[in-house]
């Protein structure tokens, strides 16, 4: 099992390239099964949740060939062979249930076992799965698979009762092959969201109110194949936004939709430090006057749950109070316990953490419990003298490409131990 050494305590500076956004990359790799032909995907993150996802539409039928290298992906789509999703290949991530959109739409049923992912709270797909019996599925859940079938989809209205990203998506791909008008409200109004739509505009559905709360779509009979690139990853832009803050360095980020971070980049600039965006990039700067801050983890446009715990171990480095409240998740302070480890004082109460900033951070031996909780911990080990160990790295590379030698590039002393200790 990797591991990652951490020598902390040098102020990263320099250019970063953001990579594909992996939230945007799995539903439309998902999205290529509704069309026969040929897509290609381009600024596609190699990623192992990327990695897994082929092989789930593999499973299905689809031919892929990923160039890692230049991140450009061919899929080759002729017919969908079965409904089949075995636990097997769902059991590490949460957005394999993405396929039960388009396999209602083209073939008219899915056998989907229910998927894992990250240990951040229970994530119920129940919406997911009222999404699609509102446009005429119907649903059993027996040992472990959900079993959806529909002779015809047709278009409904249907009000998510809590935003979901997830549902959101998946009721789009369902709904864009079903017959009539279907009308979601309450809906995800995320960038992965709208760069999704706009991939299936492009393949030809006709859908309106990306980016609102209420998006209409009326089914067309069929899709085609098209070549669209992914846009970029603002979770990662923002982890790569702090961790030039926590080290007190000057980071540049290119390849960014600056629009897509305007919560972090508000927050910091509450916090004290200076950030200057253009097109397409990003600078972040120390300054000498730094505070504490208040945040509340919301949908988009509010703050993200996914920059929680990287936030939090910035707060930890910066004089006074600083308070997170997660209204996303039910268990995403996982986290707290190992930065308690490094010297960190947080008070946790329910779904609120109180941070008592300021007080220097040792290094100590850690483990990633998620994947943004391990970024919070890399983050954390940026910023301390000494030498961090981290353990379970491979949460990391769900989620963030070529991590290390891009931190590395920029000043880190980082080090990935190959088969390092359990």
């Amino acid at each position: 099992m990797d591991i990652y050494r951490i020598k902390g305590g040098t102020k990263l500076q320099g250019e970063i390239t953001v990579s594909g956004a992996k939230n945007a990359a799995l539903p439309i790799i998902v999205a290529s099964l509704l069309a026969n032909g040929e897509t290609v995907l381009k600024n596609i993150p190699a990623l192992v949740d990327v990695t897994t996802m082929l092989r789930v539409i593999e499973y299905l039928g689809a031919e892929t060939a990923f160039n890692q290298e230049k991140n450009e992906l061919v899929i080759r789509v002729n017919a969908l062979k079965n409904a089949e999703v075995p636990y097997e290949l769902v059991k590490t991530m949460r957005a394999s249930i993405y396929v039960m959109g388009p396999l209602l739409a083209r073939i008219g049923e899915a056998d989907v076992s229910l998927p894992g992912g990250c240990a951040i709270g229970e994530r119920p797909v129940d919406i997911h799965l009222a999404g699609f019996e509102s446009l005429g599925a119907v649903i059993d859940i027996e040992h472990g698979y959900i079993k959806a079938k529909a002779k015809k989809l047709r278009g409904a209205k249907f009000i998510l009762k809590n935003i979901s990203v997830g549902a959101t998506a998946n009721i789009m791909m369902a709904a864009v092959l079903a017959e009539g008008q279907t009308i979601i409200e309450n809906c995800a109004m995320e960038p992965d969201i709208v760069d999704l739509g706009n991939f299936l505009i492009a393949m030809g559905a006709r859908i309106e109110g990306l980016g609102t709360e209420r998006i209409t779509i009326t089914g067309v009979r069929e899709l085609k194949p098209v070549t669209y690139s992914i846009m970029s990853d603002r979770i990662e832009a923002g982890t790569f936004l702090i961790a030039g803050a926590i080290t007190r360095g000057e980071i540049t980020l290119n390849n960014l939709v600056p629009e897509h971070i305007t919560a972090i980049v508000q927050t910091l600039a509450e916090m004290g430090f200076s950030i200057e965006t253009g097109k397409n990039r990003a600078t972040i700067k120390p300054t000498r006057k730094l505070k504490g801050t208040v945040i509340r983890t919301l949908p988009y446009p509010g703050f993200p749950t996914d920059l929680q715990a990287p936030l939090m171990a910035l707060m930890c480095t910066i004089p006074g109070i600083s308070v997170i409240i997660e209204t996303i998740f039910e268990n995403r302070f996982t986290h707290v316990g190992e930065l308690r480890r490094m010297g960190a004082d947080i008070l946790v109460e329910g779904n609120v953490a109180v941070v008592r900033g300021g007080k220097k951070l040792s290094s100590a031996t850690v483990m990633m419990s998620d994947l943004r909780a391990g970024a919070s911990l890399i983050l954390a080990a940026l910023a301390t003298r000494g030498t961090t160990e981290i353990r379970r790295i491979y949460h990391s590379d769900r989620g963030y490409e070529n991590l290390s030698q891009k931190l590395s590039n920029i000043g880190a002393d980082i080090i990935r131990v190959r088969g390092g200790k359990p």
